[in-house]
């Protein structure tokens, strides 16, 4: 599903992802570079919505 990410971490009690990952491990190179794809297909996926109606409402993230 789509929509705009909301952080709900607050709802939570747990250690993030960030701060479990060491700063120079190749996961957070993998990251980035996948978020970069998915954000240019999502310029493409974009374009087969609707403009109208009610908005996408994402998935939970945990």
């Amino acid at each position: 599903m789509r929509g705009r990410l909301v952080d709900q971490g607050g709802l939570f009690s747990y250690i993030a992802p960030e701060k479990r990952v060491p700063a120079n491990h190749p996961l957070r190179k993998i990251r980035e570079l996948v978020r970069d794809v998915l954000g240019e297909l999502n310029l493409s996926l974009g374009k087969l919505y609707s403009s109208e109606g009610r908005p996408s409402i994402p998935p939970e993230h945990c």
